[in-house]
């Protein structure tokens, strides 16, 4: 950084000039003007242009321009420039976050929902502020006002979560100085609703009314071994072991904007596993395929081959909305309550905990991430195997 040295006799215009050819390309600049402030220049790079990337400073004491220039100096030096011009607003740093950093890490399923949770909630609110000048305040006014419209706090809490994440990649990248996000309380959200599974008649009832219908064996699978829905409708004979009665589950099928249905891996490894089949499930699918095979034989060339165990009868993947009609007629059917279609799962989950099957066990059938999942949903089969194992002590020290 250099500095003009001149007399009280030089015009400023002549100081400014002085200066200027003493300074080397490149260095920063601090000089007096004749409007009596000081100011300072400092190159910062390149623009994305190509032109060089100079920065001002001013103020009406030299001291405070030093000090100015010295932090701008450090930034560069530091690699932290921030790029030339205006700062975005917050709905365009959301925009070149979801576009370019969270489409490269997350699935489809899941930026589609990010994007929906911007587009809807986070731009209408706060995209109009400056990214650098985003207060906790803006956040909690955004909260309230989504409140007021009858949005739900797992609605607004997910918001949150959407705008935090985003903040906190410009917070590492020096364009906020602080995640603001992080110094609000999003809004608490209830514990989901409890289970309502099925009771073993209730299965047997709708086991033996789904015989009557096409792709029985999926209602089977679901009640058997608890696969969640996007999984049983990517299941593929290529999955399935019948002669060792197993099957793994790789896969979901899923419907995303734009793209249509997609199979995706699941997120979580445990979400990947290998289940063993009862005896009784193995022949429901040989069954199945028999009936399978005599479908494609019927539909000739109309036949796509997905190798999907529960399709179309043209082979292609069954729809979620066509699957939950299907399943919804079949309780009608069978004189069962009304369930949702998840709650298969969970009869297959609290059937397993009732027969004394360790939690362990049946959070590697379900695929669970974490064991506290299994626990906290399924809490109230657990004082029932609380009472089993103390009856099981006492048999074993009493009688």
């Amino acid at each position: 950084m250099t500095d003009a040295k001149e007399s009280d006799s030089t015009p400023a215009r002549r100081r400014r000039t002085l200066e200027q050819r003493k300074r080397a390309s490149g260095e920063s600049s601090i000089y007096q003007d004749e409007d009596g402030r000081w100011h300072g220049f400092v190159s910062m790079g390149k623009k994305e242009n190509g032109r060089r990337d100079r920065r001002h400073a001013s103020g009406a004491k030299r001291a405070d321009v030093v000090s100015k220039v010295r932090a701008l100096e450090a930034k560069r030096d530091a690699g932290m420039v921030d790029a030339a011009g205006r700062a975005p607003t917050v709905g365009e740093w959301l925009d070149h976050w979801l576009d370019n950093i969270a489409a490269r890490k997350v699935r489809a399923r899941t930026l589609e929902s990010y994007r929906s949770t911007v587009r809807l909630h986070l731009r209408p609110g706060i995209g109009h502020h400056r990214l650098d000048r985003l207060q906790p305040e803006h956040l909690e006014r955004l909260y309230a006002a989504l409140s007021d419209k009858g949005l739900g706090p797992a609605s607004i809490l997910r918001a949150h979560r959407v705008l935090s994440r985003a903040l906190r990649i410009a917070s590492q990248r020096g364009k906020v100085a602080r995640n603001v996000a992080t110094l609000v309380d999003p809004p608490a959200v209830r514990r989901p609703e409890t289970a309502l599974p099925l009771t073993a008649p209730e299965v047997k009832q709708v086991m033996a009314a789904a015989l009557t219908h096409r792709n029985a064996a999926r209602w089977t699978v679901a009640l058997a071994v608890g696969l969640r829905q996007s999984e049983a409708l990517a299941l593929r004979w290529s999955d399935v072991d019948l002669d060792n009665g197993t099957l793994s589950v790789r896969r979901g099928l899923h419907r995303v904007s734009g793209r249509g249905l997609i199979y995706e891996e699941p997120k979580a490894d445990r979400s990947r596993r290998n289940l063993a089949l009862p005896t009784p499930l193995v022949q429901a699918l040989r069954a199945h395929r028999a009936a399978q095979l005599e479908e494609r034989i019927a539909a000739g060339s109309l036949w796509e081959d997905h190798d999907l165990v529960f399709g179309q009868p043209n082979g292609r993947p069954i729809e979620r909305k066509s699957d939950w009609r299907a399943w919804k007629a079949l309780l009608q059917e069978a004189g069962v309550r009304e369930v949702r279609l998840h709650d298969g799962r969970h009869t297959a989950a609290t059937l397993l905990l009732s027969e004394g099957v360790h939690p362990r066990v049946v959070m590697e059938v379900l695929g669970h991430a974490q064991m506290r999942t299994t626990t906290d949903t399924y809490s109230h089969v657990m004082p029932a195997l609380g009472r089993d194992a103390a009856d099981r002590m006492g048999q074993a020290l009493w009688d």
